[in-house]
């Protein structure tokens, strides 16, 4: 009897084991695609989501909220938005009072950049699931963060 619970624990441990590197396997393959999908606009997936941070800010914020609002958390950020200001895709200024703090906004050309990159083509990877899957993946996906 107790060897038998034991081999239902090591079942279970093999799962979660099992869900855990799919789902690294499965956030690899996603971040790749995305990488394949964004190279024709020369742009990174970090990049594409400070542009979409800014957009969606829809005025100036720090260079901070920009760090704390980032899906992947990157200690690069800063020459992440050096190549973004070469690009000409975001404008910088510091501010006056306080010159550690520094304002970003994202420029009319990053907003013409997002304006060509349809997502929508790219969220074709994800179609084959129904409204359903999808919702109950979310609300796992959720669990697992908490």
């Amino acid at each position: 009897m107790k060897n038998q619970k034991r081999k239902a624990d090591i079942s279970l441990d093999a799962e979660k084991s099992k869900a855990f590197f799919n789902i690294k396997r499965t956030a690899s393959w996603l971040d790749q695609k995305v990488n394949d999908f964004l190279k024709p606009y020369k742009i990174s997936e970090q990049q594409y989501n400070i542009l979409r941070i800014l957009r969606g800010a829809g005025e100036q914020i720090t260079v901070n909220v920009i760090k704390e609002r980032m899906i992947h958390k990157s200690p690069n950020a800063t020459r992440l938005m050096d190549k973004l200001c070469d690009k000409k895709l975001i404008q910088r200024t510091r501010c006056e009072n306080d010159r550690r703090i520094v304002y970003v906004k994202i420029s009319n050309i990053g907003l013409e950049l997002l304006d060509q990159i349809n997502f929508e083509e790219f969220d074709n990877t994800i179609q084959n699931l129904s409204i359903e899957e999808a919702k109950k993946l979310n609300a796992l996906l959720d669990k697992v963060r908490k």
